[in-house]
């Protein structure tokens, strides 16, 4: 039997144009008015922005100006260089490699709410019939699902920081959820043109973060079909595999017949590959649950609801295939050793999908207590950045102006009244939302997850709107690159270096310096980074790498990093 019993009443759906609030409100605040950040946002931009301004070398074999980066794939970095050529000149780089991302956003989300709809309207799906009527039409029954589905992915906690960074999780997790939406087209009607889309779509996996996904997915989706008796599974190795390999083969043929730079990625890109998979071992198990908790909040706990629920129901396609899709990404992020940033992403379409099929089934005591969490956290954390805000922009409390201040070290506060506008009306909408969960005790589904996510938003917004030029201060490169770049007043050739990923982005793009290519060698300026922790700091590089006699013409580092230091280096020309 069904688990699920509904009245008509409860299947209200949010009108379109709140969905679309939400979405922007989610994703604009954090794309808007800042530089590249530290890490994997700066690296990625690196790439990005040496593609646009390269030759097509540089888009076939990713690195950053100059520093090859095999890892991955090309894809994302192809889309954010695509968008930096056609509207950088108008609204800068960054933010124009920024638009990729937000794209990203809006087709993984719509993949989800739609994934929901096709799902939630099947006739397997629908509740019981109530003995005297009453019970939701099956589009309704599916728009209210896809609606909670929507909420609860926008309210993972996961997916804040990949869906606003410019790396390829943003692009990596749409493509899955598109995936996930394309096999239900595939198993509800099966026909070729799906087949081909599924194959398409797998290749631009591929090209995205690797081999390792798309190809458990395929295997997946071979089981699956062999466990609900669909002969499906011609069609998805004679059109879909082809396909696959074909999408991926035009960029391995590419760079293996143009050998950019007179070599090729593809050795590198390989070996990424296979890293992504070892054996199962206790750290990974520990790691996966550790930050797993946190990282699919709220969307597991519902999920799991929905898996208990309909276990009588296995078969059915509005389980089997999401539980399908979180079989595979589970088991290949517990076999995945790396712990990269971004690894448990592909966790997320799915999860939102199974969550959604658990709303109609959660006891209300569950639902409470959801809501109370959600209020209680969210409310708190809320409250914490006004009083911080408040806090660094009056100078009271003292102790505690001086000690956010001292997060970001040099940081003068400014006052924005159109910012701090918006941010007062978020938070009262916030207080409004609670103020109706709590006194009407609203029965539509969505309710249980509609202060998660809300919360979520409030707090994203309130961190990107008036802590923004704080944690733009800290995390950003720009003054200490543009520093730099006014001690080089001498021509030099080119500028050699060991610094990663994510400083050589920043470093390349704000000081506007050149540094050493593929095949260039003999650089006269050489930029060191160090660590005070580790490294005692000399005038003269400790490097066997770098032979030969160097003076320091530079040195220093962001005001907000005690440890990370740089050194610029001129070489001495013996006489």
């Amino acid at each position: 039997m069904k688990p699920v019993r509904l009245p008509a009443a409860a299947t209200l759906a949010l009108p379109r144009w709140s969905i679309f609030a939400l979405c922007l409100l989610y994703i604009l605040p954090g794309l808007i008015g800042r530089d590249p950040w530290k890490g994997a946002d700066a690296a990625g931009f690196g790439v990005m922005w040496t593609m646009a301004h390269g030759t097509l070398n540089d888009w076939l074999w990713p690195h950053v100006v100059g520093l090859p980066v095999p890892e991955e794939g090309p894809l994302a970095f192809w889309l954010g260089a695509l968008c930096i050529k056609l509207f950088g000149g108008l609204i800068g780089d960054p933010m124009a490699a920024r638009i990729s991302t937000g794209l990203a956003f809006l087709l993984g989300s719509i993949s989800v709410w739609y994934t929901t709809y096709l799902l939630g309207r099947r006739a397997e799906a629908q509740p019981l019939k109530l003995a005297f009527g009453g019970q939701p039409e099956p589009r309704d029954f599916g728009r209210t699902l896809a609606d909670g589905a929507l909420l609860i992915y926008l309210g993972c906690l996961g997916l804040l920081l990949p869906s606003h960074t410019t790396s390829s999780g943003s692009l990596h997790i749409a493509l899955i959820a598109y995936c996930l939406y394309l096999c239900v087209r595939f198993f509800d009607t099966p026909t070729k043109i799906s087949a081909v889309k599924i194959g398409i779509t797998l290749g631009l996996l591929i090209l995205t973060r690797g081999w390792v996904i798309p190809l458990g997915i395929l295997l997946s989706l071979l089981i699956l079909s062999a466990y609900r008796q669909q002969k499906l599974g011609a069609q998805l190795l004679f059109i879909s595999l082809p396909l696959t390999l074909i999408t991926t083969g035009l960029w391995v043929f590419s760079i293996q017949t143009v050998q950019p730079f007179s070599s090729s990625p593809y050795q590198g890109w390989m070996e990424w590959n296979y890293h992504q998979i070892g054996f199962p071992i206790l750290e990974n198990i520990i790691h996966f649950f550790r930050y797993g908790i946190w990282f699919a909040w709220p969307a597991w706990p519902f999920a799991a609801w929905a898996i208990y629920a309909w276990r009588k129901q296995e078969r059915t396609l509005h389980i089997s295939l999401p539980l399908c899709f979180l079989a595979c990404v589970s088991l290949l992020a517990l076999l995945n050793r790396t712990h990269e940033e971004g690894y448990l992403l592909p966790l997320l379409p799915p999860l939102a999908t199974l969550a959604a099929f658990g709303l109609p089934t959660m006891k209300r005591s569950a639902i409470n207590a959801v809501d109370w969490f959600a209020v209680m956290v969210m409310t708190g954390a809320a409250s914490l950045f006004w009083f911080g805000w408040i806090a660094f922009q009056s100078g009271w409390p003292i102790r505690t102006s001086h000690k956010v201040l001292s997060w970001a070290p040099g940081y003068t506060p400014t006052f924005n009244a159109f910012t701090f506008i918006i941010a007062l009306v978020i938070t009262v909408i916030w207080f409004r939302i609670v103020y109706w969960r709590i006194s009407r005790q609203p029965s539509v589904l969505w309710r249980a997850v509609v202060l998660s996510s809300g919360g979520v938003i409030l707090c994203w917004f309130l961190l990107m709107s008036l802590w923004l030029p704080l944690v733009n201060h800290r995390v950003s490169y720009s003054v200490v690159a543009e520093d730099m770049a006014a001690k080089i007043t001498a021509p030099y050739r080119c500028i050699d270096s060991k610094l990663g990923a994510s400083q050589r982005a920043s470093f390349g793009y704000f000081s506007k310096v050149h540094f050493a290519g593929f095949n260039e060698q003999n650089c006269d300026l050489l930029l060191t980074q160090g660590n005070r922790r580790f490294q005692a700091k000399t005038k003269e590089p400790v490097d066997k790498d770098f032979p030969g006699n160097w003076e320091m013409i530079w040195e220093g580092q962001r005001a907000a990093d005690k440890d990370e230091f740089f050194t610029l280096y001129r070489k001495i020309e013996k006489r």
